[in-house]
C-alpha cells in the first residue's frame, strides 16, 4: 500500500495523523528501537529514519549535532539500510528514508531504491535535491513503487508550487517557516495560507513540519493539514529525559 492510500485510509478514523523521526544510529540503533516502540505504543502513524550526513542543510544544531555523533560512532549505510530493514519488520508504521542526496549519489540511485525497497521503506525525502535534477531519481522510483517526497514552502512562488505539485508523490511535506528545523513554529494564518497554497496544486495528503512541537499545534492543524510531522520536539525530550521524557511527550499529544 501507498503513502497516499494508507493516509487516506487512516484518516477515515483519525483526523490528524503524525509522523515522527529519529537519526539512525544516534545516540545508539538500541536507543532507536527505543524511541521507535515508544512511537508505535502512542499512536505515530508514519516515521522518517535519518540516514546521518556531514553537513545535513535543512537541519537545526540539534539534529547537526545527532548526525555528527552518530557517523563518529561508525554508523554507516549499510547500517541505516539493516536497520530499516528491521523496523520495518517489527513495527505496522509506515517507514520513509530522510537523508541527502550525497547518499544516493555514492551509492547510484538504482541501487539507492533497490536498497530501499528491499528494506521495506516506502519512500524518501531528500531536501537538497531540487525536482530538476530529480527526473531520473523519480522516474525510476515508480518502478519500485516508492515516493519521493516534495517539499513547499512559504517563500515558494505560485508558477514553482505548481510545478512541484506535478511532481508530488505519496504526500507533500509542507515547511512551516523558513530557516532550518528546531525552532517553534508560530501556528496562525500564515500556515493555514501555505497549507491553502500547497492544495491548489496537488491532491495528495498534505503534512506540515519544522517547528511542530505540542498538542495545541496539533489541534490547530486539524482539520487543515492531514499529518504533523514532529523532530526536534522529540529528539529535545529524549535529550532531557531519555525513555521516560520521550514517552511523557508522545503521551501528552494524545494520539490514539
Amino acid at each position: 500500500m501507498g503513502i497516499k492510500t494508507f493516509i487516506e485510509q487512516k484518516l477515515d478514523y483519525k483526523d490528524i495523523l503524525v509522523m515522527g523521526h529519529v537519526v539512525c544510529g544516534y545516540p545508539s540503533f538500541d536507543d532507536n528501537i527505543s524511541a521507535l516502540e515508544i512511537m508505535e505504543d502512542c499512536g505515530v502513524d508514519l516515521v522518517e529514519l535519518q540516514f546521518p550526513f556531514s553537513e545535513p542543510s535543512a537541519d537545526g544544531p540539534l539534529f547537526v549535532k545527532a548526525n555528527e555523533m552518530s557517523i563518529k560512532s561508525g554508523t554507516t549505510v549499510d547500517k541505516c539500510f539493516d536497520f530499516m530493514s528491521k523496523v520495518t519488520s517489527q513495527f505496522s508504521f509506515k517507514v520513509l528514508m530522510m537523508g541527502y542526496f550525497n547518499t544516493v549519489f555514492q551509492m547510484g540511485e538504482r541501487e539507492f531504491l533497490q536498497r530501499l525497497k528491499f528494506s521495506g521503506g516506502d519512500g524518501y525525502i531528500i531536501p537538497d535535491l531540487p525536482i530538476e535534477e530529480a527526473v531520473n531519481l523519480h522516474s525510476m522510483s515508480k518502478e519500485f513503487d516508492l515516493d519521493p517526497i516534495i517539499l513547499m514552502t512559504q517563500t515558494t512562488s505560485e508558477e514553482r508550487l505548481k510545478k512541484l505539485g506535478r511532481s508530488c508523490s505519496g504526500m507533500v511535506y509542507a515547511v512551516a517557516r523558513k530557516g532550518v528545523t528546531g525552532s517553534k513554529t508560530i501556528m496562525d494564518d500564515s500556515i493555514e495560507s501555505l497549507i491553502n497554497r500547497c492544495r491548489k496544486y496537488t491532491d495528495v495528503p498534505l503534512g506540515v513540519g519544522f517547528g511542530i512541537s505540542n498538542r495545541a499545534d496539533l489541534d490547530f492543524l486539524r482539520g487543515k493539514a492531514d499529518v504533523a510531522i514532529i523532530g526536534t520536539a522529540a529528539l529535545k525530550a529524549w535529550e532531557d529525559s531519555k525513555q521516560a521524557g520521550y514517552r511523557q511527550f508522545f503521551e501528552s499529544l494524545q494520539l490514539s
